[in-house]
């Protein structure tokens, strides 16, 4: 029986992640694997996991996270912003990935079909404490030292800031999904959680403001969704808001999913065999 997993953070410039990543494996010829983001930080990392994971799995459906979208020092690739989206994007096609710049696929399988969306829509800083200004909310980061190194390596070139690039990405995704054949569900896939309340049980509640936007507030309900897929926080679990089903899916750093044991968290079974 064919399963639709996801999993996300896999962060393999760490060894011991990069070895779960040689590990991962499908149960059936015709698994689906959804990759949400934070693959790893360097472009070739990135392209070679996504090409083994595409020669091992049915289907490979990619989001990028922040870490894909760093322009880090000791990258040969030193594209910035879209730039940077646009090579992994081509990247993608040319391995045979699908992206969010790419034909929405339709899973028909156990719990199909359904609708896959790969989404990519940023943060806007709006996940910050009520009340507060961004400008106030980025100085008390500063100053309890929770900062996300986003605000060092995420250039959001061509746009002059971050949230201008997720406002622009927030109104391009809006009109995809509001194409999406009315009478299918979804399964909504994107590195930030759609809604805030997953960041409540962070233990810096400052870094909340780099996790996303209020903005996706409503979409599980509006565009239909049986499943919303994200990572990010690095708190795998299975929550349900408005009686939906949100999968946190992210393996996250060795000393994190330590923490939960010896082994690893393995893929996170979406559809399919037995949950």
């Amino acid at each position: 029986m064919a399963s639709l997993f996801a999993i996300s953070d896999l962060h393999v410039s760490y060894a011991e992640n990069r070895q779960v990543a040689d590990d991962l494996r499908p149960e059936s010829d015709e698994d689906w694997l959804v990759v949400a983001g934070d693959v790893g930080e360097i472009f070739g990392d990135v392209e070679a996991i996504l090409r083994q994971l595409r020669r091992r799995f049915h289907t490979v459906i990619w989001t990028p996270g922040n870490h894909e979208l760093w322009t880090h020092a000791s990258d040969p690739v030193q594209l910035r912003g879209v730039a940077r989206y646009e090579a992994l994007v081509r990247m993608c096609r040319d391995n045979g990935v699908l992206t969010p710049e790419d034909a929405y696929p339709v899973w028909r399988g156990t719990g199909g079909p359904v609708t896959v969306a790969p989404l990519f829509q940023l943060y806007d800083y709006t996940f910050r404490a009520p009340g507060m200004t961004k400008k106030e909310s980025l100085r008390r980061a500063y100053d309890v030292g929770v900062v996300c190194t986003d605000e060092r390596m995420l250039h959001p070139d061509p746009y002059p800031d971050r949230e201008s690039w997720c406002h622009a990405r927030l109104a391009q995704t809006e009109r995809r999904l509001a194409a999406v054949d009315p009478m299918l569900p979804t399964v909504l896939v994107s590195h930030w959680p759609l809604v805030r309340a997953p960041t409540e049980v962070m233990w810096y509640p400052e870094f909340a403001q780099w996790c996303g936007t209020v903005a996706t507030a409503d979409w599980h309900l509006r565009f239909r969704a049986a499943v919303a897929v994200y990572g990010h926080l690095h708190i795998p679990r299975t929550t349900y808001y408005d009686g939906v089903r949100f999968e946190e899916v992210s393996l996250g750093y060795p000393r994190e999913w330590r923490r939960r044991g010896d082994t690893p968290p393995p893929m996170r079974r979406i559809f399919g065999g037995s949950r």
